[in-house]
């Protein structure tokens, strides 16, 4: 059985990855951000002013287990941000991006908490140890961060993902 690269439940190793898959994850998450960047930013770039805001998360810090698309997509994604931010400063354009921590949404429901009980799993248990907040974020908590970087608060802002983790990517486990 072939492993699904966006899949923490997927069978198999890596050497089992499907690459079809892995493609189809990666394209997702990194071109959706690319392209559709590059498309706005060029009406910026004539108007010679503009706030880009790209999602990350903060699996691009630390790789996921069992998620190497996405991470690795993700991490793309941060590289780009900076790239993009050194060339379009002079342009007066600021491109940041955050990085969300954990939120339960429904891609990722049964697999953070039992659908019977609404407790953690196993695997929302061992997140939640290594996360400080001892919780994971809610989608409200997004809203200031990104608020503050498409701000003037922000004004001389540029190049950084910021994450928005409860400290995730911060603790070392000891």
């Amino acid at each position: 059985e072939r492993a699904d690269p966006n899949d923490p439940r997927g069978a198999g190793t890596i050497f089992d990855l499907d690459p079809a898959a892995y493609r189809k994850v990666f394209s997702l998450n990194y071109d959706g951000t690319l392209f559709p960047t590059l498309i706005f930013a060029a009406d910026m770039a004539a108007a010679r002013r503009g706030i880009i805001l790209n999602i990350s998360s903060m699996s691009a810090f630390r790789p996921l287990t069992k998620v190497p698309a996405y991470s690795s997509a993700k991490a793309a994604v941060n590289n780009f941000t900076a790239w993009l931010a050194v060339h379009l400063a002079p342009l007066g354009i600021r491109v940041n991006a955050l990085a969300p921590g954990f939120l339960v949404t429904e891609q990722n429901r049964d697999l953070l908490t039992d659908p019977e009980t609404g407790t953690p799993t196993a695997r929302g248990e061992k997140i939640l140890r290594q996360t400080p907040f001892g919780r994971f974020a809610r989608p409200k908590e997004l809203t200031g961060p990104a608020l503050f970087l498409l701000s003037d608060l922000s004004a001389f802002v540029t190049g950084i993902v910021m994450p928005v983790d409860g400290g995730f990517n911060a603790y070392a486990g000891v």
